[in-house]
């Protein structure tokens, strides 16, 4: 199985961040899973990346090759896809992925994770979407989502994405149907 990974990028993560990561990257490697993700090699990405590396596994590094002025990118991908835009980074992402995990991270990875989640409540994919909650890093939104819903600005409807609070619920919930 494909797997997309969003997370943040940046080299200032608490270590409990990234070192639960780069455990997801050996567990996916030793599950014959390749990763997918934004090409990164530093933050959630770089940690999972290096994990799936360390054990074997293959990766799908998408990324826009300007993305390299910001943030290092990484050299050990199986395959590296380039794109233009972020835009059509997203779209590579969703076109090469069975599933995705959304891993802490910053505005980038909200951006990720919402638009893959109204692409699903839009019936323009079927994918699995699993929100990684380390250290319950997600919790505050959780709530603001679940506030949302009260008050009528979203529509009560059947469960978009699932939550895991280990890397044990994580491949539960990739292999539930």
């Amino acid at each position: 199985m494909n797997i997309c990974l969003y997370g943040s990028g940046s080299r200032k993560i608490d270590k409990i961040y990234t070192d639960e990561a780069y455990k997801l990257g050996c567990l996916m490697a030793k599950n014959n899973h390749t990763l997918v993700f934004g090409g990164g090699d530093t933050g959630m990405m770089g940690a999972c990346a290096k994990g799936v590396h360390d054990n074997d596994g293959k990766s799908i590094g998408i990324a826009p090759e300007w993305i390299g002025n910001f943030e290092p990118l990484c050299e050990d991908c199986t395959d590296f896809i380039y794109v233009d835009t972020m835009d059509e980074r997203k779209s590579e992402f969703v076109k090469n992925s069975d599933a995705f995990i959304i891993s802490p991270g910053g505005i980038g990875t909200l951006d990720e994770f919402f638009e893959i989640i109204t692409l699903k409540k839009l019936k323009q994919h079927d994918k699995k979407i699993i929100v990684f909650n380390i250290n319950h890093f997600f919790d505050k939104m959780f709530e603001m989502i679940e506030e949302m819903s009260e008050k009528g600005f979203l529509y009560k409807q059947e469960e978009i994405f699932k939550v895991a609070n280990s890397l044990d619920e994580i491949f539960k919930n990739l292999k539930d149907e």
